[in-house]
């Protein structure tokens, strides 16, 4: 199989601003190592923040014509393909385990979070954008879904700087709240079950939630990961809504459009592959290894796609920032605090 010419042409056009970004990513992981030695431990970053603020570090190196290309196929193709592969971490049954009346209040914690976002944005004069951006990151899945729900929303001025401010709130609140919630929940009188739903129901990202559910116990651990897990498998028709509900705002909206959802069906269809091949014992071991492997590239993708956001935001953009940014993301992330506190004494 040979490549033609336009693909040559057009991998040529890439390289540069691929190759950046990818620098900028494997800084980042050589990096986490030598944060966590220096400090002893006290104090890490989550590699995709290292990433992010490497990236804008040298945005003013990466700014020619040179590195555009790449940069936005970072940021707009290979994150999608990098979400796609998102599904393999999840299966069907752990979901359907939880039970109707957490799944309901789960999504409607979730709804209720990304619509005060857009409605605290809109009340504090900040663009519905990033109401957008902050409901989904508190919604769902942090980071991630940052970095997904950008591709859906309208171009404006300070959509990238929104992006990178989001990523990083989302970061800082996990990780307060990773050690604030456990203590809370014991104060609420919550049993091991009622905590594991809350700390996965609450926290942001992943990485916080697995620190605080297994600081608890371990029967508390796996049940927040598995509700977080649900909240992840939630990402794409998060996603594809909130870009539905753009398009719906016609001249508001601008240039917004929902992404073809290639990647939602191949998301899909991976979780459907990982709720049935772990079950057969012939495919469980190369399966295993195969998902290894995949897991490991969709976390790579979605480094490079960072750093590349990084490396397209201006600091000054970030350094513009004000408190109506913070009010909101604190709005949304009290808001599913309270809905989801409040129906753990329903359920």
């Amino acid at each position: 199989m040979t490549m033609s010419l336009a693909d040559a042409s057009r991998l040529r056009t890439l390289a540069p601003g691929l190759a950046l970004a990818g620098a900028v990513a494997v800084a980042a992981v050589l990096a986490e190592p030598l944060m966590r030695l220096a400090t002893g431990g006290r104090f890490v970053l989550p590699v995709m923040v290292i990433a992010l603020i490497i990236g804008i570090a040298l945005n003013g190196m990466a700014g020619g014509q040179r590195f555009e290309p790449g940069l936005t196929f970072s940021v707009k193709k290979l994150l999608r393909w990098a979400i796609g592969l998102l599904g393999l971490r999840i299966a069907f049954g752990d979901i359907l385990g939880l039970g109707l009346g957490t799944l309901a209040l789960v999504v409607g914690s979730m709804v209720a979070t990304i619509a005060a976002g857009i409605w605290l944005a809109r009340r504090l004069s900040v663009h519905d954008g990033y109401g957008a951006l902050a409901g989904a990151a508190t919604a769902v899945c942090g980071a991630s879904a940052t970095l997904a729900t950008t591709t859906v929303l309208p171009n404006y001025p300070a959509k990238a700087a929104d992006t990178a401010f989001t990523v990083v709130a989302a970061n800082a609140v996990s990780t307060i709240v990773m050690l604030a919630y456990p203590p809370l929940a014991l104060l609420l009188g919550f049993d091991a079950t009622q905590t594991g739903i809350f700390l996965g129901a609450t926290i942001h990202d992943m990485a916080q939630v697995v620190g605080a559910g297994y600081a608890v116990s371990e029967p508390v651990g796996n049940a927040s990961v598995v509700v977080k897990l649900f909240r992840v498998f939630l990402l794409l028709p998060v996603v594809l809504a909130i870009g539905w509900w753009f398009t719906r705002q016609g001249a508001h909206a601008g240039e917004a459009k929902v992404p073809v959802p290639v990647f939602a069906l191949v998301f899909l269809a991976l979780v459907a592959v990982n709720s049935v091949l772990p079950a057969i014992p012939a495919l469980a071991a190369p399966y295993a290894l195969i998902k290894g492997w995949l897991v490991h590239l969709s976390n790579a993708g979605l480094l490079i796609a960072i750093a590349a956001l990084g490396l397209g935001t201006s600091l000054t953009a970030i350094l513009s920032i004000g408190w109506r940014h913070v009010a909101v993301f604190l709005g949304t992330t009290l808001v599913i605090l309270a809905i989801v506190t409040a129906g753990l004494f329903i359920i």
